[in-house]
């Protein structure tokens, strides 16, 4: 049986394993990542947002994905009936990126890795994590190959990077339920032959059709765009037929949308993922360290899905660094606590969402410039700037603005 000794060990070459990568090399640290699958692979996540960007040009990522003509996300339309909630990102409280992208993840993802490998870094494709034992001066990680054939690693620390795989959660028995609603996802890609053009073709948008179901639009540059609808899980589940049959009957819900996309031909058979939202018992022990959505997955509506995941996995690879360096770290409040900041105001807007407060918000008819700014800045991801009182004050001042704007409308 083969065996690496490595200072790190990355399971998962998405974004958040990349970006981690690429930190730990850059600092000179042997670094092995071992992947599932082979790139390009298709995987859900395709909006962005702009805290993200912060994180790929610390990395060095950035200039090698402008290449690539992916389609920019300058903002994020929310529709409901008549009513239009538009969200610029250049217009924020929070100073950051305006923009982002909105893009096909198998060719993002494959960018981000072929630069690592370009760089140096060791990734291995097709190796699946299928043990991992720790001891006192790190671990030994068992991994099987496509043909069959195991290999073990053994490395001071590991940074589960595996996305909705969940390595570590499952092999250390670490998941526990999301308090988030049970909600489920359907979706799929068209090729749009007559795709609107300008700003209406490219924009991405968010078609409300009832409190708690909405659909996405994600146009792609590549003339390709991702459609999928959020909603309680036995309501998904109440429309008859495979997923496709479900799909093509919820696509009549979008006034809006049900002629754009209607008798287009699906690029796959429409995917399902029920009762999507994660959470663990802990993000850290003893030689590990959980990321991105190995970590905790929250309701995709705002899009924070890679965000977190590459906020954590720099972060995380911020303080192994410090650890190689024998300093102390206090993973609690330097990796836990902050993050859970983070995770703590996103899913307050995701409950929020739900009951219908941040909904009355968004659709208000008398906007006020400065809410609407503030709430953008969260929107963009920006959720640990605490001079933003819409991040402070999250778990209320949502529900007041909303009571506010009801007696308004009363």
């Amino acid at each position: 049986m083969n065996n690496e000794n490595v200072a790190v060990l990355i399971i998962g070459a998405g974004p958040a394993g990349s970006v981690a990568a690429a930190y730990l090399h850059s600092k000179g640290y042997s670094v092995k990542v071992v992947e599932k699958n082979i790139f390009p692979r298709f995987v859900i996540g395709e909006s962005l947002l702009p805290r993200c960007m912060d994180h790929f040009e610390e990395v060095g990522f950035i200039e090698d994905l402008k290449k690539q003509g992916f389609e920019v996300k300058a903002g994020a339309r929310f529709l409901r009936g008549d009513r239009v909630c538009d969200f610029d990102f250049s217009k924020k409280h929070t100073e950051g990126w305006n923009w982002t992208w909105q893009v096909p993840r198998a060719d993002f993802d494959k960018v981000l890795t072929d630069v690592l490998e370009k760089r140096g870094v060791d990734i291995t494709f097709e190796q699946e994590v299928v043990d991992v034992a720790f001891g006192p001066e790190g671990s030994t990680t068992t991994t099987k190959g496509a043909n069959g054939e195991l290999a073990t690693v053994t490395a001071k620390y590991v940074i589960d990077s595996s996305g909705y795989g969940r390595v570590l959660p499952r092999l250390l028995n670490l998941d526990k339920p999301s308090e988030l609603p049970k909600h489920s996802s359907i979706f799929t890609h068209v090729k749009e032959i007559n795709r609107p053009e300008g700003r209406e073709g490219a924009l991405i948008t968010f078609d409300v059709v009832s409190k708690d179901t909405w659909l996405w639009v994600i146009p792609f540059s590549n003339g390709t765009t991702s459609i999928g609808y959020v909603g309680p899980t036995e309501y998904l589940e109440s429309f008859e037929g495979d997923t496709t049959e479900k799909l093509k009957e919820m696509m009549k819900l979008s006034n809006y949308y049900h002629n754009r996309f209607d008798g287009l031909e699906y690029s796959f058979e429409p995917i399902m993922i029920k009762n999507f939202s994660k959470s663990v018992k802990q993000l850290y022990g003893k030689g590990y360290v959980l990321t991105g959505n190995s970590a905790e997955f929250l309701d995709p509506v705002f899009s924070s899905g890679v965000t977190f995941a590459t906020e954590s996995s720099l972060l995380a690879a911020k303080l192994i660094v410090k650890e190689l360096n024998n300093e102390r770290v206090d993973w609690e409040n330097d990796y836990t606590s902050y993050l859970k900041e983070g995770v703590n105001v996103f899913a307050s807007y995701v409950k929020e969402w739900y009951t219908g407060n941040l909904q009355t918000i968004f659709f208000h008819e008398h906007e006020n410039p400065e809410v609407k700014r503030q709430i953008c800045a969260v929107s963009a991801g920006y959720v640990w700037d605490k001079t933003n009182p819409f991040v402070k004050n999250h778990d209320r001042l949502i529900r007041t603005v909303a009571h506010i704007a009801n007696m308004e409308m009363d």
